[in-house]
């Protein structure tokens, strides 16, 4: 670990610090969105319309006739085309936060900022879907887009199951990083001496259990998510009898050990046809001018959208209807990826 991240003086963002761009990848696959591929890319295209208002987006699509296609579809929507840069680069499906770049930044003596990344690997979250898996390559293929320099870690580790507030702390989950679907033959000390090192921080604090339903193992940002340094907004179902009631409040009490923490609400009961999905607003994506907020047509989006904007007041609040996209067992922040600005 001679040359690791932390060791050349780079470290991992909090969200809010200022964006180049934000990576997506088309969604085609009518498994993870069944009945709902329309739906879901027209959704895409509201998320795309938002996103280049105030900073790049960056597309991943399969072929030409397709970005052709998401081309015409972003012109006859609000999308500031001019922002929006297509790559032809074939992906198995969209859970880009999860396989794709995770982005570093140090500080330079010009004052800018040098970006790097991780290649971690991906394991289609403990091997569950054997054909996702092929998707572990995508930042090896975008390496000659991004020309950045890049490390590899040589783990498993997926985007959504760190959330960091860029000045040294990271959340995580012992449910998913101490699975033994992931790697098994590192203990909680050497997992957490690597992330030190790949991530630039200093320490990591560990929640126990996600959200039901959650496929990936508990992800944190379904769960808790900082909105600033020291304040964490936490995911806690109200009703006693929800099945996310016990872990949600235990989760409230060991965050309020160490951090400001809020409580987020919850949008209840929300099923697909194998049972219950993963649904939390706590699943937003922090953008350069907005908040992009996913509601599930739930009396408590409102609740929620009111409070990030309290917490948020110079970012636009946007709640975008994911009851779609969530059949896929994801939202907003599982489908991208920020990477940060130079300056």
């Amino acid at each position: 670990m001679n040359s690791t991240p932390k060791k050349l003086g780079f470290r991992m963002p909090a969200e809010w610090e200022p964006h180049e761009g934000i990576w997506l990848a088309w969604p085609k696959d009518p498994v993870t969105f069944p009945n709902r591929v329309e739906k879901v890319q027209h959704l895409y295209c509201e998320m795309m319309a938002h996103l280049s208002r105030g900073e790049k987006v960056f597309l991943l699509v399969d072929d030409a006739a397709v970005k052709k296609n998401v081309l015409h579809r972003l012109k006859e929507s609000e999308a500031n085309c001019d922002n929006i840069l297509i790559h032809i680069l074939p992906t198995v499906d969209v859970w880009i936060r999860d396989y794709g770049p995770n982005f570093l930044v140090k500080k330079t003596t010009s004052g800018k900022k040098e970006v790097a990344f991780n290649h971690w690997i991906f394991n289609a979250w403990g091997k569950k879907y054997e054909e996702l898996a092929a998707d572990t390559d995508i930042p090896k293929k975008l390496a000659p887009i991004l020309n950045l320099k890049s490390f590899e870690p040589e783990i498993i580790l997926e985007g959504g199951s760190i959330e960091v507030n860029g000045e040294g702390v990271c959340l995580t989950t012992k449910q998913c990083l101490l699975n033994k679907n992931r790697n098994p033959h590192l203990n909680q000390n050497e997992i957490e001496n690597v992330l030190k090192e790949y991530l630039g921080i200093d320490e990591i604090f560990w929640l126990n259990e996600g959200v039901e339903g959650d496929d990936t193992d508990g992800h944190i940002d379904d769960i808790a998510r900082f909105v600033a340094p020291h304040i964490v907004v936490c995911a806690v179902e109200e009703d006693s009898k929800d099945k996310n009631y016990k872990t949600s409040q235990e989760n409230y009490e060991i965050l309020k050990s160490r951090f400001d923490t809020i409580p987020l609400p919850m949008p209840g009961v929300v099923a697909g046809e194998e049972g219950r999905l993963p649904a939390s607003y706590a699943n937003f994506l922090v953008t350069n001018e907005s908040v992009l907020v996913p509601i599930f047509n739930h009396k408590n989006d409102g609740k929620a959208l009111g409070l990030l904007k309290e917490l948020f007041p110079n970012r636009q609040i946007v709640g975008l209807n994911c009851s779609d996209l969530i059949w896929g067992m994801g939202a907003i922040h599982c489908v991208t990826q920020q990477q940060p600005s130079k300056f």
